[in-house]
């Protein structure tokens, strides 16, 4: 297992490279200023179109324009928003907001030309069921360009396909399930196979179902799911108002300088809080990564352009309010910086772990493996222990052992595992560290942390500001964003499979994916791992993803132009009244 993971990061430190950011960043920028700032018209054209108004029956798609932004948000806002905004800030500092900020804005424009492409070239051969996304743009793109470029077209598609079942199987399904079966445990005490089985079971039943039942339940579930956390949120940041500006000038201060450890925070450069926020934000909104676009394919309308400008409302809706939302709690907590949960009365040993001879063990490059002794403690920080004192809960130690080489800074998380009970008293034994030679390790801060991942980080940040809030509200908001979103990633591996593989693997590819939410609780330990796992899948589809925009971003902007020009002239008036808002949700006003 640590020879995959020290394969998969290898290939983060390829795929999400400096420079890998600022070329994702610098192609949000240019669709911004070549759109005239595109935004503007998503805030506000776009919500004209979600309503209803241009909704018709007789356009080739399979279901309306809510419907078809629901299911891409239900994909988007999902546990990207309370984990990965808390995984951001934990291990990025509060200046990865920020830069979670400006993906939000940029990616608005990223979204709304990459479907806009989509919509252009998807295959409505059945209109009631169509298919889209930029394995068929390339592949028509590519064609019509030159009937010889067909077959090149046809294996650039076939590319994107793969990365498409790699980031379905790690974002889309691991992450998801993994943190559903952790906080289940963590608030709840059930134990993770359990979570499994439930999830495994409730994701069958409607991805069976196919995109309409998909985006039936989506369109149900998104706004109620993204209300009850809305409201949780507002009552924290209200509760701690006059502490916002403090807050909001940490957040640009700590964007631009590095981020000293504090607490539980091991610190951070300002671009390792760069890199956390903009992969992060990335992998919250999924702009740019050609995943929405599929979803979006399948709405009802014969302007390409239309639809291009409702996605370009998720980015918005995704990081720009929810994940603000969740940074915001987490901040004005203090959670992730906090003190330790749990303390000794006699400091650990910190010792080098030696072979019968008497040397060292050391690495391939020379490092030298060192051990943390078992150690007793007891609880110092109720709210912080409570449903935490239990065989086998995760906990860590900060320890200064030089540089380290994911943030820049010299502290580093050792972690370990709760042994014991209330009336024996409690224990931890923890994992060794390697550390360089010439290097002694040592405790930085006195005392024992529990580690809260991702979603459980957010949910003890609503309990700091009323306890059992976080217990109530997180828990229910995890399962149902999570839920939402494996349904929605399930409809774009599936169409992945079938552009690969044709209709008939549709089924085992179903049946595998239910499989793999079981297989992940039991498989993924940590948040590094978890948190490395989940931007591989996002970082392969953006590399396969944003050269086919560039190349076919002249045929969406002269659409996007085009389309501008007939609706100043008054020829893209409404259709018809906007029909009532529960035929909207249900669909039946374009049935």
């Amino acid at each position: 297992m640590q020879t995959f993971t020290d394969v998969i990061g290898a290939i983060n430190a390829i795929v999400w490279h400096d420079y890998a950011l600022f070329t994702l960043l610098g192609v949000g920028v240019l669709f911004t200023l070549w759109s005239a700032f595109g935004q503007y018209r998503a805030l506000t054209h776009g919500v004209a179109i979600v309503r209803g108004v241009y909704d018709e029956k007789a356009d080739p798609g399979a279901i309306n324009h809510f419907q078809a932004l629901s299911t891409a948000l239900s994909a988007t806002v999902g546990l990207g928003n309370i984990a990965g905004a808390a995984i951001a800030i934990s291990l990025g500092g509060p200046g990865a907001l920020f830069w979670m900020w400006v993906v939000g804005l940029v990616g608005m424009a990223l979204k709304m030309t990459e479907v806009t492409q989509a919509m252009l070239y998807r295959d409505t051969s059945d209109p009631a069921n169509p298919h889209g996304g930029p394995m068929w743009v390339v592949r028509r793109g590519l064609a019509q360009i030159h009937p010889r470029l067909a077959p090149v077209g046809a294996v650039i598609g076939a590319i994107f396909c793969v990365t498409l079942l790699v980031s379905t199987a790690t974002g889309g399904n691991m992450f998801q399930a993994w943190n559903v079966a952790d906080i289940s445990y963590t608030y709840l005490g059930v134990p993770h196979w359990i979570s499994g089985i439930v999830l495994t079971l409730a994701v069958g039943l409607v991805i069976v179902g196919g995109i309409r039942r998909i985006g039936e339940v989506a369109a149900r579930l998104v706004p109620f799911m993204c209300a009850i956390y809305i409201f949780a949120a507002i009552f924290v940041i209200v509760a701690n108002a006059s502490e916002v500006p403090a807050m909001f000038a940490l957040i640009f201060e700590e964007a631009f300088s590095p981020s000293e450890g504090v607490g539980a925070f091991i610190g951070g450069t300002a671009g390792y809080g760069f890199l956390k926020g903009l992969q992060r934000a990335f992998f919250s909104s999924e702009s740019g990564q050609g995943s929405a676009p599929i979803a979006h394919s399948a709405a009802k309308t014969k302007e390409p352009v239309r639809e291009g400008v409702v996605a370009g409302l998720e980015p918005f809706i995704d990081t720009l309010v929810v994940c603000t939302m969740t940074g915001l709690v987490i901040l004005l907590s203090g959670v992730w910086s906090r003190g330790p949960a749990l303390v000794y009365d006699t400091p650990p040993v910190v010792a080098p772990v030696t072979v019968s001879s008497g040397e060292p063990v050391r690495t391939a490059s020379g490092d030298v493996e060192w051990q943390i002794g078992s150690v007793r403690v007891r609880v110092v920080d109720e709210v912080e222990a409570e449903a935490q004192m239990r065989e086998g809960a995760p906990v860590f130690v900060v320890v200064e052992a030089g540089t380290n080489p994911v943030t820049g800074m010299t502290r580093h998380r050792v972690y370990g595992h709760l042994h014991g009970s209330d009336s024996l008293g409690w224990t931890v034994d923890f994992d060794t560290i390697f550390v360089p030679p010439g290097i002694e390790p040592r405790i930085a801060v006195e005392g024992v942390y529990f580690d809260f991942k991702g979603a459980t980080l957010t949910a003890k940040a609503f309990d700091r500001v009323l306890p059992g809030l976080g217990g109530f509200v997180v828990p229910l908001a995890v399962w149902l964003f999570a839920f939402s979103t494996i349904i929605s990633w399930s409809y774009y591996g599936e169409q992945g499979t079938i552009y690969l593989f044709g209709q008939r693997a549709v089924m085992p590819y179903r049946v595998v994916y239910c499989l793999l939410i079981i297989a992940t609780v039991q498989l993924v330990r940590t948040e590094d791992q978890l948190d490395l796992f989940s931007t591989f899948g996002t970082g392969v589809m953006l590399w396969a993803n944003i050269p086919i925009m560039l190349i076919f971003g002249p045929v969406a902007m002269r659409a996007y132009h085009d389309y501008f020009r007939r609706l100043k002239r008054g020829e893209m008036a409404p259709a018809h009244a906007a029909p009532r808002l529960g035929e909207v949700i249900s669909g039946r006003d374009v049935r």
